[in-house]
């Protein structure tokens, strides 16, 4: 079981993330392409990155962009996302990066006088139709690597999700992220399709909640962090201690070292 960090606002230098991961007692940094300073383009100049993976013995993993949306109905929007996730199997496989972390995009919906009706729920069959292209690419793309794109929960997966989750599932490729902040302020909603599918469970976004807050520092908010720091062990799964701040990181890995030394060594 390991421990990571994510990308933080208050350091743009990859050095000193670095050598806050390392003085932390931290193995890894989820490197966010939603920052500009790691987007495609910086990520492909792997030396710099392999320098610093090397020079402080850590290694990184990578999170998708949220705006991605390989499912867009505009081909060359969806033609943009696709070459995005390709190129960045191609920098995971040189960086040797286990997970590519990802999140499932919701898509436009038109509110009607009773409800929101998503544009995927209604054509549901180019959607899932557009997902089979994705995971087939992928599939093409990572090959016998040892790499997986992992499926993170958010704020409840739609019913077109859950549908698209079950067809990225039928390839070894794709397991899934349980994000236990963003579970505990959805109610636990998708808890159940996550814990149904345990042993495709491979990534863990780890941070505390209360009051429909996350992100907060561990032992700060009222989830179950043992039951789910357990489960994590069970799985031998990774997981990033996802706060925000330097000073609430730190508290977090204090935590951790006081009260679950057993899994923080």
């Amino acid at each position: 079981m390991q421990f990571g960090m994510p990308t933080l606002i208050e350091q743009d230098n990859l050095e000193e993330t670095a050598i806050l991961c390392k003085k932390l007692g931290l193995q890894f940094i989820e490197l966010n392409m939603n920052f500009p300073h790691y987007q495609i383009d910086i990520l492909e100049n792997v030396d710099y990155f392999l320098g610093i993976m090397k020079q402080h013995d850590i290694y990184y993993t990578i999170h998708l962009d949220e705006n991605l949306n390989v499912c867009d109905f505009n081909r060359s929007v969806a033609k943009a996302y696709f070459e995005t996730v390709r190129r960045t199997i191609a920098v995971a496989k040189k960086l040797h990066a286990p997970i590519i972390n990802m999140h499932l995009h919701p898509g436009i919906y038109i509110t009607l006088p009773q409800r929101k009706l998503y544009l995927y729920e209604q054509y549901q069959d180019i959607y899932l139709e557009n997902m089979e292209r994705f995971r087939f690419m992928c599939e093409e793309e990572i090959a016998k690597e040892d790499i997986k794109i992992s499926i993170e929960n958010t704020g409840g997966f739609l019913p077109f999700h859950k549908k698209a989750i079950e067809l990225l599932l039928q390839s070894n490729v794709f397991t899934l992220t349980l994000d236990i902040g963003h579970s505990y302020c959805a109610n636990g909603v998708d808890e159940k399709l996550i814990l149904e599918k345990e042993d495709r469970l491979k990534h863990f976004h780890i941070h505390d909640a209360k009051d429909n807050k996350n992100h907060l520092t561990l032992g700060t908010g009222e989830i179950d962090l043992s039951k789910w720091l357990t489960l994590a062990k069970i799985n031998k799964c990774r997981c990033v201690l996802e706060t925000k701040t330097m000073e609430a990181l730190t508290l977090s890995v204090q935590w951790l070292k006081d009260y679950k030394t057993d899994l923080f060594i």
